[in-house]
């Protein structure tokens, strides 16, 4: 038995020492009892440590705890006597809690814990009852059908997925003003749904399309993860979404009375671009509702004093200086106005918010997942004519490789195809809360449902090629599952550059989308090139494409000279030599050198001839 590392049964409450007591096992089942008839607040949680002997009363907040049945002499105290006064709505749930036949308990005191499944696993040991079998799964997962079916690691992708789902996010989305968000246009609720969801209310708030799924290849463009989805199911809405952005501008007020005005800029204003950029503005310097707008386009005029106080009064001494100060689309972003609206801020000053909606239809390289974590990227949209169809002319919305399943162990999603089907040719939801009650057989419940009407019992189905008409030599699993369009499109990441801005410090190319970037040569993608030998493919990207730059250097002292153009000749400031030869090398590396000479190290260049 591992010895106890204190002597003494120190007490903490939240984590601080309050005293010691004889024996800590006995002073922490007082406290239970004393909780359980409500002589102590149920907020309390108590664990006896063993191996510190120490025990630990927690009452702070911020606990996750979660309610168990409380277990005593080997009996569950929730009676059947409780059980149907609860159904008859005598007694509520905070009832059980206030006579301490549940109680909710911290990780720390779980720990003091034997806990069953149902009545018939109560032993000696026991000290508490699971309330439900689902309370195991946190919300998001109890969200989706079957969870118990599937490999742990999808459980972490889909309650992010889920979150990414696009969706009616809110029923007042007309009235908000959100940076970013997605609308999808048919949004349904599952055929298959759970408990949680239903309890929740979910179904208000749909973030995805009931898709019918075959589980088959299509002439190889399903490779791996990627989806085929059918042309004619796009085009008459599945998936289809609006995206909605906002773009803020307010009036500021500056020190010296000055401050911004929203108006259409002169073109005496620092910084004016253009007769064209703000041609789509109204009178009042501020864009129009249902004004389509491309990139570069203006959509709230505004002018600003100048940054400098000394800069405010021009040459002249007359004419008061302002600069351009608009709010301007970002690159590679195009749209319809959907709305303006002007509103004040807490200090009074005027603000303008415009939003931006474009239409966002599947398209290549556009993500799906369903609530299995099974998640897929469009790789084909095929015209309906040319997908597989059935015997009754059904027509696949989506095309998934059958190797995705087995691979990631998601049953459950082989579980969900063969609910949804039998819920759609039945007519009815189907429950696909985790764990099932004891001796049903869902399976086979649903096989018997396909079975009356007419179906094969496991889903299967007799499909013939849509391009050539023959009839596939094996049957094809197909049925309903539920599918969510998850917010990474290729139209936001879609970003092209040829030559563009570069940084100051270093001359090489910006970094990022919004800011006209290149896209990043990194170690590994050089170290490909070094492999293959490809030289001149490796300057051409890291010199050329970057930060070239030509430079004189010295032939007798190494270091960096210049043109001195009033002499009209090359100059070496070192030791006045004019014997410079014109390089070419990577702006980075003149940086170098200048942070080594700021070390008061003098780094040379030799040339050889």
């Amino acid at each position: 038995m591992a010895k106890q590392i204190n002597e003494k049964c120190y007490i903490y409450i939240n984590g601080r020492i309050l005293g010691y007591v004889k024996d800590g096992s006995a002073y922490a089942k007082e406290i239970r009892t004393a909780r359980r008839s409500g002589i102590l607040s149920g907020e309390v949680n108590v664990a006896y440590i063993k191996k510190l002997n120490a025990v630990h009363i927690n009452t702070d907040n911020g606990r996750i705890r979660k309610p168990y049945i409380v277990v005593e002499g080997g009996k569950s105290k929730l009676t059947a006597e409780l059980r149907e006064k609860l159904k008859n709505k005598e007694i509520d749930f905070g009832y059980l809690i206030r006579h301490g036949i549940i109680e909710y308990l911290d990780a720390e005191e779980e720990e003091n814990t034997l806990v069953v499944f149902s009545e018939k696993g109560i032993t000696e040991q026991t000290t508490h009852i699971e309330v439900d079998m689902t309370s195991l799964f946190g919300f998001t997962l109890n969200v989706s059908p079957f969870p118990e079916h599937n490999n742990a690691a999808r459980h972490a992708m889909l309650s992010n997925f889920i979150k990414q789902s696009q969706g009616l996010y809110a029923t007042n989305f007309n009235f908000r003003f959100d940076s970013r968000s997605y609308l999808l246009f048919y949004p349904q609720a599952p055929i298959v749904s759970t408990a949680v969801f239903r309890s929740a209310n979910m179904q208000r708030h749909p973030s995805g399309q009931n898709f019918v799924v075959a589980l088959t290849t299509y002439y190889g463009y399903n490779m791996a993860d990627a989806i085929v989805l059918n042309k004619g199911a796009v085009d008459r809405g599945l998936g289809r979404s609006m995206f909605y952005k906002t773009y803020t501008d307010e009036e500021r007020r500056y020190p010296g009375g000055q401050k911004d005005v929203f108006k259409v800029p002169s073109p005496t204003a620092e910084g004016y671009l253009g007769e064209h950029a703000y041609s789509k503005l109204s009178e009042d310097g501020i864009i129009e509702p249902e004004t389509i707008v491309n990139e570069g386009d203006v959509l709230i005029g505004k002018v600003a004093p100048p940054r400098f106080l000394e800069e405010s009064i021009s040459a002249s001494g007359l004419e008061e200086k302002i600069r351009d100060d608009s709010t301007t689309l970002k690159a590679g972003e195009k749209g319809v106005i959907d709305s303006v609206v002007f509103t004040e801020s807490t200090g009074a000053t005027k603000v303008v918010k415009v939003r931006i909606k474009s239409l966002r239809i599947p398209e290549k390289g556009d993500k799906f997942a369903s609530r299995q974590g099974q998640k897929g990227v469009a790789a084909y949209i095929v015209p309906q004519e040319d997908m597989p169809f059935n015997e009754q002319g059904i027509v696949p919305d989506l095309l998934l490789n059958p190797h995705s399943v087995p691979n990631r162990l998601t049953f459950g999603h082989l579980l969900e195809e063969l609910a949804g089907k039998a819920g759609a040719v039945s007519g009815n939801a189907i429950d696909g809360t985790a764990f099932a009650e004891k001796g049903s057989d869902r399976i086979s419940d649903y096989g018997k449902t396909l079975e009356e009407n007419g179906f094969d019992k496991f889903g299967d189905e007799v499909l013939y090629d849509g391009i050539t008409g023959r009839r596939f030599t094996a049957k094809i699993f197909n049925g309903i599952v539920y599918y969510n369009r998850l917010y990474h499109m290729v139209s936001n990441k879609l970003q092209v550059r040829s030559r563009g801005p570069v940084q100051i410090l270093t001359h090489q190319p910006t970094e990022g989308k919004a800011r006209q970037g290149g896209l990043r040569f990194g170690e590994m993608e050089r170290d490909v090139l070094v492999g293959y030998g490809a030289s001149l493919l490796l300057k051409e990207r890291l010199l050329d494409q970057s930060d070239k730059a030509s430079v004189l250097i010295c032939k007798d002292c190494g270091n960096i000279g210049y043109y001195d153009y009033i002499k009209r000749s090359v100059v070496c400031p070192i030791c006045g030599g004019n014997s410079l030869s014109e390089v070419e090398i990577s702006y980075a590396f003149k940086l170098l050198l200048d942070e080594i000479k700021s070390m008061h190290i003098f780094p040379r260049l030799k040339l050889k001839e």
